[in-house]
């Protein structure tokens, strides 16, 4: 019997080798070949139902006329060694992404045998050993990324033979030498950084950022410093120290100690008065937010809009420069919308923002409008008007648009359009029970690139114009969930004590008055509701959760322990074909909300790049997403 077995085995590798052998692949040869990947890896189980027959069904894995062509394995912790003669079977692929994981030696010489490989993603592993020679055949290779591993040698000067290279990621590894002159005309991305590199960078990378080449100790010239940097001159200098130098030292050090356990003694008596003030704050952001998410729950009506602003009877009151007070329009007015329209409309509270209290107030003739009362307007009644025509004059199809606005010295409302399905806060975080329809990533995505693109129609307006408040809910939706932003011009209105919370999760670290939000600030602030986006938390809870670390630190230190697929919601794990756009748009939010400013992109090159993942996402293959019929449309929030 155990001979009879053993022939039967060999005789079925035997067969399976010579399909290989004769360049045969179809689906059950390659689902044979990722069964045997999957049994070679250690770590998380790959989540592939391998009862299914197809195994273009299962999490990663694309297929193009009944073979494998993509396989996105990432972040999935797995270990060990990537098996011989096993990757190199699936002929027809042309990525391969196994980036954040812990798969450790070399890489196995049969991937050689990928001659259509065009993208092979490794970066954020433990492999090791010298680059191998094979890559340099692999001449359609388009992006190659061997960052964050453990590569050593020299960089081979054959990376010439790799003419269609457009991405070259070698950066944080123990690469040694000279970097080769490589001459590749289609090279745009290109990082050394964080090696042993010694010499000079060649001329034909000397156009290269300096970011690419930095913590190479030994290197010089290009974007570092010059190579025939002075040593300075005088004669040897002796290597001893004198006595008073030793004893300078001393005291030095003996002062600085002292000087730093005073410091920490101080911090430690200003942390423990500090402590119950950061709860109070972060309660109070809790709450404010609980306020801004709205439920399915209408909120019980207020009457009429004159009773809940207490403007019943003020409508015929004179303003300073004479004449009643009146509604001040943008555009055509409707007919019986006026001041004593807009006064006797019944209303209802939809919720108490940073700025003022929120109403949806509905006209006797069927309009339903969206009025915001705001408080303590701190500036003059000629400043106040001059910035809200500007708001007014602002006309793109991601701006929640401003219809009209009252002005006394009593209150002051401002007139919008009512968005029926709320905002993306109350999307994101209204209803995660078990009723909730998931939000799939087509609809996130198209979210992100509207409301890039009303930000960035607000920049182009000038220089020093910014929106000052950015936040998930002030990302207003459209009945087809198109992104509308609100709130934008009214920061620099109100008083210094209606700013937002300090610990509202979204204000960029250098902003200390809200009256004065950069461009990229307001950046910086999107950067977080990306992330927001992509992880599902609500950035004060993110505070309130992780003791004080904010979402932007909480989402890198998961991405430095090379598990990235931690970060993302759940709900967008579900669906394929999307891991590679997820990851690239969780770069742009690292990007977007980086520490200092200048680091960070302008909101135009944001938009630029969202609107890429978009088009590069409508081209999978929709018939590979494990997509609900209803998941395009997410549950009513129910209020603007």
């Amino acid at each position: 019997m155990s001979h009879s077995r053993y022939f039967s085995g060999a005789a079925g590798v035997f067969f399976l080798v010579s399909l290989f052998a004769a360049g045969y692949s179809d689906l059950a040869t390659d689902k044979t070949v990722l069964l045997a990947l999957r049994s070679a890896v250690g770590g998380r189980t790959l989540l592939w139902n391998t009862s299914e027959p197809s195994p273009c069904k299962w999490v990663g894995v694309y297929c193009q006329s009944d073979q494998v062509v993509e396989l996105h394995i990432p972040g999935m912790g797995l270990s060990g060694k990537l098996p011989e003669n096993t990757l190199g079977n699936l002929t027809q692929l042309n990525t391969l992404s196994l980036r954040y994981n812990a798969l450790s030696g070399s890489l196995p010489s049969d991937l050689s045998s990928l001659s259509n490989l065009r993208n092979l993603y490794l970066q954020s592993n433990l492999f090791s050993g010298e680059i191998p020679s094979f890559i340099f055949s692999m001449k359609n290779l388009v992006r190659l990324n061997l960052a964050l591993n453990n590569f050593s040698g020299e960089i081979s000067s054959d990376f010439n033979n790799l003419n269609r290279l457009g991405t070259l990621y070698l950066e944080e590894n123990r690469l040694s030498g000279e970097i080769p002159n490589l001459d590749l005309p289609a090279l745009v991305q290109f990082n050394v950084s964080d090696n042993l590199l010694s010499g000079e960078i060649p001329d034909k990378l000397r156009g290269k950022p300096r970011s690419a080449f930095v913590g190479n100790a030994a290197l010089c010239g290009g974007p570092l410093e010059s190579c025939d940097g002075s040593e300075g001159s005088g004669g040897k200098k002796s290597d001893k120290l004198s006595g008073g130098a030793i004893a300078g030292i001393v005291i030095g050090c003996v002062v600085a100690l002292l000087v730093i356990l005073l410091i920490l003694f101080f911090v430690c008596c200003r942390k423990r008065g500090k402590e119950e003030e950061v709860k109070q704050d972060v309660r109070a952001v809790k709450e404010s937010e609980a306020v801004e998410i709205r439920t399915e729950k209408p909120v019980e009506s207020e009457g009429n809009l004159g009773q809940a602003v207490d403007l019943k009877d003020k409508g015929e009151a004179k303003i300073s420069g004479g004449g009643a007070k009146k509604l001040v329009f943008f555009g055509v007015q409707e007919k019986g919308f006026d001041l004593e329209g807009l006064l006797r409309a019944s209303a209802e509270v939809l919720g108490k923002g940073t700025f003022g209290t929120a109403y949806k107030a509905v006209l006797e003739t069927g309009v339903v409008v969206a009025v915001k009362r705001l408080r303590e307007v701190a500036v003059s009644e000629k400043e106040y008007r001059e910035k809200i025509e500007g708001v007014g004059k602002m006309d793109h199809e991601n701006l929640v648009r401003l219809r009209a606005y009252f002005y006394s010295v009593e209150e002051n409302l401002l007139v919008y359009d009512y968005m029926r399905m709320g905002s993306l806060s109350a999307l994101l975080h209204g209803n995660r029970g078990a009723g909730r329809t998931p939000l799939n990533w087509e609809t996130r995505s198209a979210i992100a690139l509207g409301a890039a693109r009303g930000i960035a129609y607000i920049h182009s307006q000038g220089s020093t114009v910014s929106h000052g408040n950015i936040k998930s809910s002030n990302v207003l939706l459209t009945t087809s969930y198109e992104a509308r932003v609100s709130d934008f011009g009214l920061a620099q209105l109100v008083g210094r004590n209606n700013s937002p919370n300090r610990l509202d999760g979204y204000r960029a670290p250098e902003v200390t008055d809200h009256r004065k939000v950069s461009q990229k600030a307001d950046v910086y602030s999107f950067g977080v509701l990306l992330l927001e986006l992509l992880t599902g938390k609500a950035p004060t809870h993110a505070l309130l959760n992780e003791e004080g670390v904010d979402l932007p630190r909480w989402v890198q230190s998961v991405v430095r322990e090379e598990w990235t697929a931690e970060v993302f919601d759940l709900e967008l794990l579900r669906y394929q074909n999307v891991e590679e756009d997820m990851v690239q748009l969780l770069q742009l939010a690292i990007d977007c909300s980086a520490q200092y400013p200048d680091k960070r992109p302008s909101m135009n090159e944001v938009s630029q790049r969202i609107q890429e993942l978009c088009v590069s996402g409508s081209q999978h293959d929709p018939q590979n997403d494990i997509i609900d019929t209803d998941s395009n449309a997410p549950p009513s929030s129910g209020a603007v």
